[in-house]
């Protein structure tokens, strides 16, 4: 059986992110991989696209226990999506260093994403 290291949810104002795209031309790429940045521009709501995934990238962070100023990177936490469609979370750096660490290199993150009209929600779980 699967030990649960952490569950995390991040619940984002979507007008809050495209006001921080008009505000702050470098927040994109300074959270979003180039690969989260091609998909979401090739979506009919790009800003809610980018939306869930910033909302993951902090349910992620939620979810390890260790947040974003412990050594995490928004950067580091790619959101990708399967052949099917499915979201998932690619970790890079030593974002992916610590995650190994935690969970003896045995992690599974589980991840889901929605949207509806003004909010963007994720969830991840962590299991190893």
């Amino acid at each position: 059986m699967k030990n649960i290291l952490g569950i995390g949810t991040d619940i984002v104002e979507i007008s809050r992110i495209k006001n921080l795209f008009i505000k702050n031309k470098k927040f994109k790429y300074r959270i979003f991989s180039l690969k989260e940045i091609k998909y979401c521009e090739s979506k009919v709501n790009k800003i809610a696209s980018y939306s869930k995934r910033f909302a993951a990238k902090e349910a992620f962070a939620k979810a390890l226990g260790v947040g974003i100023s412990k050594g995490i990177s928004f950067k580091e936490i790619s959101i990708t999506n399967n052949k099917n469609g499915a979201p998932f979370i690619q970790l890079l750096g030593k974002t992916k260093i610590i995650a190994e660490k935690l969970t003896k290199n045995k992690n599974k993150i589980y991840l889901t994403l929605s949207d509806e009209k003004k909010y963007a929600l994720a969830t991840v779980v962590i299991s190893y």
